[in-house]
């Protein structure tokens, strides 16, 4: 299965979170996506103004491990729970004391962070989104604060295992780090629920806030108590520390998650053929005219002279004519890089990307269907037309490989990707635009409106027999994008 989410990381930036979920039936597990992107031809972007290298600039990969899936109840009250991995990592600790014990220690911590990250960030979400019977709701946030309160206490109960001479300086460190993460997540995903419930459901949150407020006000005294910096309203220089401090301990405690990605250009050898090819195919033509006005005219004549300077001319010609053309027919079935994922030296898999500009007769009748464009923009498109970036990707996996990562079940692999479209907005028009109206039968004003544009994509998706489309709409203007459609 191939699954993709789709949202706004900042003002100049679209965050896509594909999921490539393994099928252990099989093989070697194949995937591809292929994305269109129908650009306004008043932007000014082409083949000549936005080559490959500002495209892949502007593109920003990351490829991790999905997170196992376990609920917060599961977590809390489980039998088979990632504390049951987390306790043991701490018992052979204490009794090995080798840096492979160490090692394995480091890493349970940060992969029971990631799943409580995870369980944390769903169940708040379905209590804020799914949609229950009066009453119910309550219940659910009774529950959250009730599995939160069980976990950390569950965790932090576990330094005493590791509270004896003789263990190292890093595994405390490494347990506090990931006791002041643990703690900052509940804090962050209370006030994202408080906020959700506010929205949604202003009854339950009148009713739910002290109980909410208070988990989070527990978590801000226990990190006051412990040493772990808070957010204080009256100093800036501490809050830019602490918003510091907060992403690294994140980027720690998701580094075992994140694989090894070495890039490199795709398809170098049989590119080079071509190009042997390309010259050679010139050379044969250089050395017919030579040998045939030699046999006709002899050695050491100027037709001869002349033949061999234009023959020499033409076959530079030639040779470039013929490198275009098989740098065009390798494009369509090679792509521009190939990235090699691997952990632990172990290689999983690979994903090739490709981008280029596209013709509309090129675009498969299906994705123009889907992009339906309305009739004044098709009128329109005959005048200048919009121009379409076809970015491919191909992506294979070793179900295998994954299996021998973790004691945990790996579903697959997420690749986030971040495109800036801060290139795009250079051409626009200002923001502010001057619109007429009147006021009554006497007099009329200026209001002022947005100029946007419309930013069209659509994704294709195929994992074995399953294909799946997707259509987004950014709406963009010279302050960054505005809003993310999904239609």
């Amino acid at each position: 299965m191939i699954d993709i989410q789709v949202k706004l990381h900042d003002r100049y930036s679209v965050e896509c979170k594909v999921g490539y979920h393994v099928d252990r039936d099989t093989g070697e597990n194949e995937f591809r996506m292929n994305a269109w992107f129908f650009i306004p031809h008043s932007l000014d972007i082409n083949a000549s103004t936005y080559p490959k290298e500002a495209f892949y600039r502007d593109v920003k990969s990351n490829v991790r491990l999905i997170t196992p899936i376990y609920t917060l109840e599961e977590i809390a009250s489980g039998e088979w729970t990632p504390f049951v991995f987390l306790e043991d990592a701490f018992l052979h600790l204490v009794a090995d004391g080798t840096r492979d014990a160490l090692a394995s220690y480091e890493y349970q911590i940060k992969m029971f962070t990631s799943i409580f990250k995870s369980a944390l960030r769903e169940m708040a979400g379905e209590t804020i989104h799914h949609e229950v019977e009066s009453g119910e709701r309550e219940g659910m946030v009774d529950r959250y604060v009730e599995y939160v309160q069980l976990i950390v206490k569950r965790y932090r109960d576990l330094k005493t295992i590791i509270n004896v001479p003789g263990i190292p300086r890093e595994a405390l460190n490494y347990f506090s780090f990931g006791d002041e993460y643990l703690s900052n997540l509940v804090e962050f995903h209370t006030f994202k629920l408080l906020d959700g419930l506010k929205t949604t459901d202003p009854g339950c949150y009148g009713r739910m806030v002290t109980l909410l407020l208070s988990l989070v006000h527990s978590e801000i005294d226990y990190k006051k108590q412990n040493g772990y910096l808070v957010a204080d309203p009256e100093s800036k220089d501490r809050n830019r520390t602490v918003i510091y401090r907060r992403g690294m301990l994140k980027k720690y405690a998701e580094s075992d998650l994140f694989l090894k990605a070495s890039k490199k250009k795709d398809g170098v050898l049989v590119e080079q053929i071509y190009y042997s090819i390309a010259a050679g195919l010139s050379m044969i033509f250089a050395t017919v005219v030579a040998f045939s006005f030699q046999k006709k005219y002899g050695n050491f004549t100027m037709p001869l002279f002349v033949a061999l300077v234009v023959s020499y001319m033409l076959k530079d010609r030639i040779k470039e004519l013929m490198r275009f053309y098989f740098a065009h027919r390798l494009g369509k079935n090679y792509f521009d890089r190939k990235t090699t994922i691997s952990m632990n030296e172990r290689v999983v898999g690979w994903i090739k990307d490709g981008v280029d500009f596209i013709s509309e007769r090129k675009v498969p009748e299906e994705i123009i269907e889907r992009r339906a464009r309305p009739d004044l923009l098709e009128a329109d498109n005959r005048n200048g037309g919009e121009k379409i970036i076809l970015y491919r990707k191909w992506v294979q996996l070793d179900p295998e490989a994954l299996d021998e990562y973790s004691q945990y079940d790996i579903a697959g692999v997420n690749e986030i990707l971040r495109f800036n479209v801060g290139s795009f907005v250079q051409k626009m028009d200002e923001r502010d635009y001057e619109l007429y109206v009147p006021r009554g039968k006497a007099d009329y004003g200026l209001i002022m409106g947005d100029k946007i544009y419309y930013l069209n994509f659509l994704i294709q998706l195929l994992h074995g027999e399953q294909v799946e489309y997707k259509r987004y709409r950014l709406v963009i203007n010279r302050d960054g994008i505005q809003e993310i459609q999904k239609m």
